[in-house]
């Protein structure tokens, strides 16, 4: 064991089955960032943003070996322990109206069947686990596998957090991207597009996107998207696609509005440039997707979010750009932050604001639906004992009442992966990350195998014929 163990933290194709897994910087904030005072304008991006193999969501092979280490754990006498791709989830999702997720199913299943143009859309938004794309990453491998890929969906232009990674694809940006955020620098006018983050850039500097260069996954695509900003001062984008110049965007418009630029490829290995040739751009993100049955996920993650901070948007670009990508199902994964407000948020004020967030997406999209995927546990040190924070099971049971009062359903993270006490116990498992909140690559593969498995198990009852 001791062997394995130094050969998971030394060797690098063994990165995601670390017990210290590399974290996103600790999101646990201080008194004055519950009512901080805006900062209206920008940060500059010192870094060039580029692909980070190591941070990858595991493959099947360091599956396999992360799942023998957890039997022989087991066997070594360390009690249950959850299986990496369980047939069935510890417990199924909470749908109290019975009918949450029907838009969503109806979706997939004009997707199963094959039907042309038939893609199902899915919005995850969340704080820094979503960022990494983990459980996300899981979701939409799964669900691709079993439905098809149609494509990888959004990403920010650049890395707005040193955190923010996406799976199965390749991404490169010059440093020199200047950003405002919904959790701050805030942007005056409100508009920061669908990831919650708005990017400027200066002549010579650009982003590049493309299919994964290695592994099974995110290997074609057969349309780039382009999500910017039309503004009276715009500047002038040069698209390429595979280092060849394909068009000239120009930003200029009479008003400020969110515009989109799309450009075919044969379906297929891509790379998908924009560089700024004058004045200054403004943009938001890009999307891959294919022209065939299948599923996209866009993860959506913001570092230290709390699901209030999505209302910072401007309401009506919200709106717009919610209808723009048209998610059949929306799902919000939130309440680490939360947690570290603790108590100090009342839990009242945290019921209303997350039912707002949820109703806005209602609002833009009635046919859509809604999942919440509860907090996990998370806890801390205090002295000489590692104890679960207090406020968890509060914000867990404010997150179920507030999907149940607006017809989401609800997935109990908490409960599934033991409730109080279990991040110490996922731990030393190797399933959590040693700041006691975030889960190891193995951890959130566990996670979102757990979402996925209870949405098939929703999907497939919602094809069952009903009794005579």
């Amino acid at each position: 064991m001791l062997a394995l163990g130094f050969a998971v933290e030394r060797v690098p194709l063994l990165t995601p089955l670390r017990i210290l897994h590399p974290a996103p910087p600790s999101e646990a904030p201080a008194r004055a960032r519950l009512e901080d005072t805006p900062q209206i304008g920008e940060a500059k991006i010192s870094h060039a943003t580029e692909t980070r193999a190591e941070l990858s969501q595991p493959d099947s092979a360091a599956l396999k070996a992360a799942q023998q280490a957890l039997a022989e754990k087991q066997q070594a006498g360390d009690g249950e322990l959850p299986a990496i791709d369980a047939a069935d989830p510890p417990l199924p999702l909470a749908d109290p109206s019975g009918q949450a997720l029907n838009g969503f199913f109806r979706a997939l299943t004009r997707t199963a069947r094959k039907l042309p143009h038939a893609v199902t859309r899915i919005a995850h938004f969340g704080d820094s686990i979503v960022v990494s794309d983990l459980v996300s990453g899981t979701l939409r491998r799964k669900l691709q596998a079993e439905f098809g890929d149609a494509g990888h969906g959004f990403m920010l232009i650049a890395n707005a957090w040193p955190a923010y990674f996406h799976n199965d694809v390749s991404r490169y940006a010059t440093a020199g991207w200047s950003v405002s955020r919904i959790v701050g620098p805030y942007a005056e006018d409100g508009l920061y597009g669908l990831g919650g983050v708005s990017f400027k850039a200066e002549r010579n500097t650009l982003a590049r996107f493309g299919t994964a260069k290695t592994g099974q996954y995110g290997k074609r695509v057969a349309r780039f998207l382009l999500d910017y900003l039309e503004e009276p001062n715009g500047g002038t984008l040069q698209v390429s696609v595979d280092g060849e110049a394909k068009a000239t965007v120009d930003t200029r418009g009479a008003r400020k509005q969110a515009a989109y630029f799309s450009l075919e490829v044969p379906d297929g290995e891509h790379e998908f440039e924009i560089y700024t040739k004058s004045g200054i751009t403004r943009a938001f993100g890009v999307v891959l997707e294919r022209d065939m049955p299948g599923v996209v996920v866009d993860a959506l993650g913001v570092q230290g979010a709390r699901i209030r901070f999505l209302d910072k948007q401007d309401d009506a670009h919200w709106a717009e750009q919610l209808g723009w990508r048209k998610p059949d199902l929306l799902i919000y994964q939130f309440g680490a932050n939360e947690s570290g407000d603790g108590f100090l948020y009342s839990m009242a004020d945290y019921h209303r604001t997350m039912k707002e967030v949820i109703a806005q997406g209602q609002r833009a999209l009635p046919e859509s639906s809604c999942l919440v995927i509860g907090a996990m546990d998370r806890a801390a040190k205090v002295g000489d004992e590692i104890v679960s924070m207090r406020v968890i099971p509060a914000i867990v049971e404010e997150q179920r009442r507030a999907a149940a009062e607006l017809g989401c359903a609800f997935f109990d993270t908490y409960t599934a992966m033991g409730g109080a006490r279990s991040m110490p116990t996922w731990v030393r498992r190797g399933l959590g990350q040693a700041d006691l909140t975030h889960p190891t690559g193995v951890g959130s593969e566990i996670i979102g195998n757990w979402v996925y498995r209870a949405l098939m198990k929703s999907y497939n009852a919602h094809l069952a014929p009903s009794p005579p």
